[in-house]
């Protein structure tokens, strides 16, 4: 009699936990519009909550500490005129949020250091382009200022965000409405799932399909399609019979999948949420009240299940922080900002440790907030895998670059004389003493030195106050 091993895995106790009360932020108007999109976004500063508006579209953006009850007139983003159907935190600037609306437009917004005092309805520049209602918004991950929008004309527009221009238009490759789409790592793909049951992998420069599935999926209910840090494609959508399923697919053979697993019979679209630091994949539900998660290995069955998070309440749509959001010192491998009809409450989910030192192998360096490419970089035909940063000693900010749109002026578009064409950059380098440039770099190390050790002590003086503040309460009680 074969006696049966239990696979080895570090993530097979992963323990969800809905904070308390206090820390949830309450008394939001959720937005009721019937678009499968996660209706949250976060950073390690906002959390940005798409909601109910009259007059037009808008969103809370609230700053994490921000919790408690929402004063019902605390200011919002509020420059669209119709609902706002999907929003997404730039990966290099998280004061920089782009928001897609069915009137049509994109916009792009910058959110003051200390969160708004006051509505914001002027953005840093409107995007115009789509013909119908824009579903998806979708930074880069590597490029600075480049842009991804798909929207109801079945058409996937990249944006220059510096210069305000649509530089790529795929118009031609769906012929129904785009369910999902997903930059691969270093941002040289997309990976789309379609209403028409195909998942399409697109060269978006080279502007060609370079592989599709058809009936990725058998089911008629919306796909979704995510690339995994490895390359292959990950998909959950409907059976024939209308059961929940997820699939495994490498990318540069869509034929057969390499697994596919049925899940249940709920009609909620699963929406995937992948940390390719550690290779799960979360999925939330629409209307479920549980997040699953799944661990993806080289070994069959390849998309191994781990655990299954519930809470009482059903989930209107979720918030995913960056790996340089979370808590390291508490173990945390993620954290989900769940909305309810009234409020977003977060869920931490931790690997419990006996040991109080940075566990290595739980955090691997991970990317960081700094472009690999500026935006003409990758339209010229660059790729940069993401910039990793390790978080052994907690993620410290830099300060953010405010973000500038220069519009180009078609006058000043005449051709270049040899006298101009001379570069002066080089003439000045020259009279650059390479001592000086040593003694710069010399200085600022110090400086970030300084920092670090200030913030460190910061930090201790917190924990500190917090533990004392506890004593305190048990003592009044």
């Amino acid at each position: 009699m074969s006696r049966r091993v239990v696979r080895q895995s570090k993530f097979r106790h992963v323990f969800g936990q809905a904070v308390r009360n206090d820390q949830c932020y309450d008394d939001i108007r959720v937005s009721r519009v019937t678009w499968d999109s996660s209706f949250c976004a976060v950073n390690p500063k906002f959390v940005a909550i798409i909601i109910d508006a009259s007059g037009g579209g808008a969103f809370l953006v609230l700053p994490l500490n921000k919790t408690g009850r929402i004063d019902k007139a605390y200011p919002t983003v509020c420059g669209h005129t119709g609902p706002v159907l999907d929003i997404d935190w730039c990966p290099h600037n998280d004061h920089v949020i782009a928001s897609g609306s069915e009137d049509c437009t994109v916009m792009v917004w910058q959110i003051p250091e200390n969160g708004l005092d006051a509505a914001l309805s002027e953005p840093v520049v409107v995007l115009e382009g789509h013909s119908k209602r824009v579903g998806i918004v979708s930074w880069h991950p590597t490029a600075r200022n480049v842009l991804l929008s798909a929207g109801c004309d079945n058409q996937v527009v990249i944006w220059n965000v510096g210069t305000g221009e649509a530089m790529i238009s795929l118009d031609d490759m769906h012929p129904d409405v785009i369910f999902s789409v997903s930059w691969s790592r270093n941002g040289s793909l997309l990976c789309t799932a379609c209403k028409d049951k195909k998942v399409r992998i697109i060269d978006p420069r080279k502007k060609k399909i370079v592989a599709e599935k058809d009936k990725a999926h058998e089911g008629a209910r919306p796909m979704r399609a995510i690339f995994l840090a490895d390359g292959n494609i990950f998909t959950t959508g409907f059976s024939r019979m209308s059961e929940r399923q997820l699939a495994l697919w490498k990318s540069d053979n869509l034929n057969e999948p390499i697994c596919v697993q049925e899940m249940d019979t709920s009609n909620g679209v699963l929406l995937p949420f992948y940390d390719p630091d550690t290779n799960i994949v979360y999925l939330c539900g629409k209307g479920d009240s549980s997040i699953r998660y799944f661990e993806i290995t080289d070994e069959a069955p390849f998309v191994h299940y781990l655990n299954t998070f519930s809470t009482k309440e059903p989930q209107r749509g979720m918030g995913y922080m960056p790996k340089r959001g979370l808590d390291v010192n508490k173990c945390e491998i993620a954290r989900f900002y769940k909305l309810h009809e009234r409020k977003c409450e977060p869920i931490i989910m931790t690997v419990p440790r006996k040991s109080d030192l940075f566990q290595d192998d739980l955090y691997p360096d991970t990317a960081g907030p700094d472009p690999a490419l500026e935006a003409e970089e990758w339209f010229a035909g660059k790729n940069g895998g993401p910039i990793l940063i390790s978080l052994k000693h907690g993620y410290v900010s830099t300060k953010n670059r405010d973000l500038k749109v220069v519009k180009t002026n078609i006058l000043e578009s005449k051709p270049v004389t040899k006298a101009d064409s001379i570069p002066t950059i080089p003439t000045i380098q020259k009279h650059a003493s390479p001592q000086s440039t040593v003694k710069i770099e010399d200085k600022l190390e110090e400086v970030l030195r300084e920092f670090k050790s200030l913030r460190d002590r910061v930090i201790l003086q917190d924990r500190r106050i917090a533990r004392l503040e506890e004593q305190v309460a048990k003592v009044a009680m």
